[in-house]
């Protein structure tokens, strides 16, 4: 990449951060500048700079790039085995805690938020439990909490849970309402909003990956701060957490970490 074209991308990011309070720089530079490159050529713009002029004239083409900025791939139960260990430490909550809160960070069209209230339905009444779903993009959070899949979408789900938790709508199958009021759908940005509660629970999978490792360490301090006493993060599967003494984390288990009570070993 060229000199000019490094100081166009430069001068964007920081134009960028005060049209929105998202700080690019926090992100992987290589790879965020080529999908974004990519999204700007596909525009016909000739440099960063006309993407930006457009960008404050457009909230449509700004709602487009934001969503361009992630890759929104998820499933319902994505990585089953892994869902299986988390249905055990489901069960201990539940056999701690008469009700629990829950976040699933960077939640995308909603398939994991739904995934949760399914399984949290096995070992707490619909009203003992609540689950906050954040994304940073609009335009997915919308479609997630519209609650519409295609067939294929929901293949991994059992006929039973199927019937018990979705209509058919056409071509798709809509969630039941029965779900949906556990869950509140919220705008955050995981860099620089403050966490949006305290939780038993925090789900934040496949979405570290984007960021730099000064990035990183905002964004599991703010996890490891969310979480209460005993808590339990479950992350994604190429998201290990070096030194997660630093957010008073342990690792429980490949891709799980518990909240430390003050004093308890970290080991």
């Amino acid at each position: 990449m060229n000199s000019s074209s490094d100081q166009d991308y430069g001068q964007f990011k920081t134009l960028f951060f005060r049209l929105t309070g998202i700080n690019l720089s926090l992100y992987k530079e290589e790879q965020m500048k080529r999908r974004l490159t990519t999204f700007r050529v596909k525009k016909n713009m000739p440099d960063f700079n006309a993407l930006m002029a457009e960008m404050k004239k457009s909230d449509k083409l700004l709602n487009e790039f934001l969503s361009r900025m992630t890759i929104n791939v998820t499933e319902f139960y994505r990585n089953q085995s892994r869902w299986d260990i988390l249905e055990e430490k489901i069960k201990k909550l539940a056999a701690q805690k008469k009700q629990i809160t829950i976040w699933s960070a960077a939640c995308s069209t909603g398939e994991e938020p739904y995934s949760l209230a399914m399984l949290l339905r096995k070992y707490f009444p619909e009203d003992r439990f609540m689950i906050t779903a954040s994304d940073i993009d609009r335009e997915v959070l919308q479609k997630a909490s519209e609650g519409r899949y295609l067939e294929r979408a929901v293949s991994p789900l059992q006929p039973d849970m199927l019937k018990q938790y979705f209509e058919k709508d056409g071509m798709f199958y809509s969630v039941s309402t029965l779900l949906k009021k556990s869950i509140r759908f919220v705008q955050h940005d995981l860099l620089s909003d403050p966490a949006p509660g305290s939780f038993d629970l925090i789900v934040c999978r496949n979405v570290l990956i984007y960021f730099t490792d000064e990035g990183k360490d905002i964004i599991y301090s703010k996890l490891g701060g969310s979480l209460k006493d005993g808590g339990i993060l479950f992350v994604g599967s190429t998201e290990q957490i070096f030194h997660p003494e630093r957010y008073r984390l342990r690792s429980e288990e490949t891709f799980f970490y518990k909240k430390t009570i003050f004093g308890e070993s970290y080991q």
